[in-house]
């Protein structure tokens, strides 16, 4: 009877540490998802500053094209203002050659 209950406390401590075992495997897969899911988070956080700043228009990348599209539009205004004076003039030198004649 001694040698039975000798065997089953053996046998209960090879659980013991069977248990522990797979109970830290468990642990060590919950904390390696656990930080996963931290940097998945984060990452996600991260990819959504990056699209509101996109949708608002604060890039670098944005604000130079910005500044550069306003001092090509700034550039341009005289065109259409000499293309007028030019209109006017031809005309006004047609009338003036027809009236000579």
């Amino acid at each position: 009877m001694l040698l039975a209950m000798t065997q089953i406390d053996a046998a209960v401590a090879e659980l013991r540490g069977t248990m522990a075992e797979r109970f830290a495997t468990a642990n060590g897969s919950l904390a390696l998802v656990t930080q996963r899911q931290d940097q998945t988070d984060q990452r996600l956080t991260d990819h959504e500053a990056r699209l509101a700043a996109l949708e608002r228009g604060e890039t670098e990348r944005q604000k130079r094209d910005t500044t550069r599209l306003d001092a090509l539009e700034r550039a341009r205004w005289p065109l259409p203002s000499v293309a007028a004076l030019v209109g006017v003039l031809g005309l006004a030198l047609s009338v003036w050659q027809l009236t000579r004649q």
